[in-house]
């Protein structure tokens, strides 16, 4: 459709009509041929808007699709189609592993890749929109939403960003993609207390250097759609906020694409306080740049009244509806109504043998070795092992935000390592929690699923009994514990990161039997791990590693792999050091620089991470040397070329993540101690020495004031090169 036609159509329609277009709802509001009236009495909101509805949430499936589609143009009086749009977070059928998880690869190219089968599945199921990717930086493991992130750096989340955007959208024009949505804008990771949905509250230098550049980066690679932040930023909701999606989004930024809430959030500035009630939200909103609501009466039952008194210029809705025809109209649905999808290619595009290759290489690139005392890995089959923990057997590996896949489709770690060692003997051990009240607190389970997941005293002591029965028999235990899905995910935040008692119970005894123990961790955030991290000999976090999960960690347990992954997020020792990241600015008294009672730190415990941000280790190891630079002065308009030396003198051949920070050493604002700037993922032979090369421009060097300006300084800088978050080379250059 030409762009003279939208307009023609826009003309045509009726305020109703206009404003049905800014109105998203989820699929129980069209399951049957009639309106389904409990979901429409439910949200209040009339069912001549739910006919008039512009886009659905969660209806996947081709048929489904095409029912909705077909009824609801029906109802339409111009026939405009429908959008189509639904949580494809890490994988629709094919689940890779949970950004958290994938971000520890290092490797973006990769991750691209992964984006784009996940795109083609869902496309060819009727979705046209992904909620994703969530690119909130976050700084507190106890937010159960950093198993959406991607870590505490600005730099990696940006770099990530830009390549899953590309990955979702590169094949729109095959109809084989998907809109990425890029969420939730602004600074969602950083709520007050690692508590979900709480208030945000930042210094605008801290914004913009540390907490928008993923966004921006979202935008500069062309996503097509941003989402609003669930909550308050510095006391105003960022779905009424007309300073950041208006200003910042819009003009600053250049965005021209489709703004839309989250769940219910135009509603809830009501009960922020920021609004009176759906009328005043429906205006604060709208005024403020946000096109579609997403799943609240607040547009239904508001804008109409706006516009007839007067105090609502109709312009504000036709952009808004312009911009949703626009998708709509470059998606071609007003040609093809059902975008790419068939029956015919939603069953041949899922789960095939190619991607679940590309999610178990991504798993396994993606799995930390934190620990490997005595090179205790990889193991010989020939080792008399055993498998012991809840996660043995378990094919609950997808995480809770892989809503559309599922775990039959999931390699459990026993079937991955059968592979290698067929008649492993396994146990459970224990339950992965004995919280009843626990578990129900956490909304998505049954008390009949409950009742199956916690056993009874006497069937837990059994358990128990029986895993340090076969494993006295065994030289080698592979312990499998962590987190349960649900524990991890929006709404998951919790105070204590340390494992259940019951899991340090079974880790407590079989440590008792003196054989070598291989923990792996199945979880979806940082979890505090010194109080288990001294009775085992190996430690593989596997975060929830998705559809090829037991083959992944089977494959780097036995040597086929050698682990390369490195964490994006700092592990605290105890959960009371979070918030923790490693980018943070220095104090005047730091521990490292004086003795005493007044420098800081905690009486009870170490102030650093057990594990920092860029750790992890390999079979084997590499060594740095002769990190160098080409010029120790260099002016705004030049670079400096900055070279390190590596040496792979172990038996393995390896990959390595060559991490380059900076720290800006006198600034009008503080910096941070240190910055990640670059890196590299390079590929060593064992015996193999390699150069690797970096280019630094002044435009890396920047930072912002506390009025969001972008400055640039002269003075020292430290360049800073290394791995594992320990192993680093220093330089310095002073910038003219």
């Amino acid at each position: 459709m030409e762009d003279n036609q939208l307009y023609s159509l826009l003309d045509s329609m009726s305020l109703k009509e206009k404003i049905g277009q800014l109105i998203q709802l989820s699929g129980d509001f069209f399951s049957t041929a009639n309106l389904s009236i409990g979901p429409v009495e439910k949200l209040g909101i009339s069912p001549e808007f739910v006919k008039l509805a512009g886009s659905a949430l969660n209806v996947v499936g081709f048929e489904n699709v095409k029912h909705v589609q077909d009824k609801q143009m029906e109802n339409q009086p111009h026939h405009i189609p429908m959008l189509f749009m639904s949580d494809v977070i890490y994988g629709y059928k094919t689940i890779f592993p949970i950004p958290l998880g994938f971000s520890s690869s290092w490797n973006p190219h990769l991750v691209e890749k992964a984006f784009e089968c996940a795109a083609d599945e869902a496309s060819a199921s009727g979705v046209q929109v992904a909620f994703a990717p969530m690119i909130d930086v976050v700084h507190d493991a106890r937010w159960g939403r950093v198993l959406e992130s991607l870590g505490e750096d600005p730099f990696l989340t940006s770099t990530f960003a830009k390549t899953m955007i590309k990955g979702l959208q590169n094949n729109l024009p095959d109809k084989k993609g998907l809109v990425a949505c890029f969420k939730h804008f602004a600074a969602y990771g950083a709520v007050e207390g690692g508590r979900e949905y709480n208030s945000v509250d930042l210094s605008l230098s801290n914004l913009f250097q540390n907490y928008l550049p993923p966004y921006k980066a979202a935008v500069d690679a062309g996503a097509k759609m941003a989402m609003t932040s669930l909550t308050t930023l510095n006391g105003i909701p960022s779905t009424a906020d007309k300073w950041l999606l208006t200003d910042i989004l819009r003009k600053r930024w250049g965005f021209d694409g489709t703004i839309i809430s989250d769940y219910a959030s135009i509603q809830e500035i009501i009960r922020h306080g920021f609004a009176e009630d759906n009328e005043d939200a429906a205006f604060k909103a709208l005024n403020a740049g946000v096109d579609i609501d997403m799943k609240s009466p607040v547009y239904a039952n508001g804008l109409e009244k706006l516009v007839t008194n007067g105090k609502l210029d109709i312009e504000k809705i036709n952009d808004a509806v312009l911009r949703v025809l626009r998708l709509k109209n470059d998606l071609g649905l007003f040609e093809n109504p059902y975008f790419g999808a068939s029956s015919t290619r939603e069953k041949t595009s899922l789960l095939t043998s190619r991607k679940r290759a590309l999610s178990r290489r991504l798993a396994e690139e993606s799995i930390v070795l934190l620990k490997n005392k005595n090179n205790a890995l990889p193991l010989s089959t020939e080792e008399n092992m055993v498998l012991i923990g809840p996660y043995a057997d378990n094919h609950a590996l997808n995480g809770m935000w892989a809503i559309h896949g599922s775990k039959t489709d999931t390699v459990s770690i026993l079937q991955g390592i059968q592979k290698f060692v067929p008649n492993i003997p396994t146990e459970k051990g224990t339950d992965l929690r004995r919280d009843s009240s626990l578990l129900a607190g956490l909304g998505f389970l049954s008390e009949q699923e409950i009742k199956r997941m916690v056993s009874s005293e006497k069937e837990n002591h059994h358990n128990l009994m029986q895993a340090i029965k076969i494993s006295q028999k065994s030289d080698t235990i592979i312990l499998t514990l962590g987190e349960e899905t649900y524990e991890a995910g929006e709404a998951g935040s919790k105070t204590n990161l340390e494992l259940p008692e019951n899991q340090i119970h079974l880790i407590n005894e079989l440590s008792k039997l003196g054989k070598k123990i291989i923990l792996i961790i199945i979880a979806g955030r940082p979890l505090a791990l010194e109080n288990v991290v001294d009775k085992v000999d190996a430690i593989l976090y596997c975060w929830f590693p998705g559809s090829e999960g037991g083959n992944a960690i089977a494959n780097l347990l036995f040597g086929c792999i050698n682990p390369s992954g490195r964490l994006t997020m700092s592990f605290p020792r105890v959960s009371a050091q979070e918030p923790l990241y490693y980018n943070h600015l220095a104090t005047g008294r730091p521990q490292d620089l004086a003795k005493g009672r007044f420098v800081s730190k905690y009486i009870d415990a170490p102030a650093n991470p057990l594990y920092p941000f860029g750790y992890g280790l390999s079979y084997g190891s590499v060594n740095y040397l002769n990190l160098k630079i080409d010029k120790e002065v260099f002016s705004k308009d030049s670079t400096i070329h900055v070279t390190v030396k590596l040496i792979n003198d172990s038996d393995f051949d390896t990959t390595e993540v060559v991490q380059l920070y900076i720290h800006d050493k006198v600034a009008e604002i503080t910096q941070p101690v240190q910055r990640l700037i670059d890196f590299k993922k390079v590929e060593l032979k064992h015996d193999q020495e390699l150069t690797v090369h970096f280019n630094i421009s002044s435009n890396q060097l920047t930072f912002f004031d506390n009025r969001g300006n972008e400055k640039l300084e002269s003075g020292l800088f430290d360049i800073i090169c290394g791995t594992n978050g320990k192993q680093h080379l220093t330089t310095t250059v002073r910038l003219k």
